[in-house]
């Protein structure tokens, strides 16, 4: 089993809301490809949402509803972002470690 300081952080949270992590030596198994992915797609949704936020904020005829739904958005956008350079960082610190 893998230490506690060597568990990985997944990109998805439990059903209370709480982190999710892997312990595995294996970095090319099923969860760990599966949280690779969705690392991806979770990055590549936050860069297209940025890509956005001008029109929003540049039209004129938007309602306080659009500005606030990009907003909600970004947030929750800004938190996967988050959780993957934490995940990252931690994975990367160990890998130093081992070296």
């Amino acid at each position: 089993m893998t230490p506690q300081n060597e568990l990985r952080l997944l990109p998805w949270s439990g059903p209370d809301g709480k982190p999710c992590y892997l312990s595995t030596d294996d970095s090319g198994g099923y969860i760990s490809r599966l949280a690779d992915n969705i690392e991806a797609e979770q990055l590549g949704m936050a860069a297209d949402l940025v890509k956005q936020v001008p029109a929003v904020l540049g039209d004129r005829d938007a309602r306080p509803e659009d500005a606030r739904r990009m907003l909600i958005e970004l947030a929750g956008a800004l938190r996967d972002v988050l959780r993957v350079a934490n995940s990252r960082g931690h994975l990367l610190a160990v890998s130093e470690r081992q070296s």
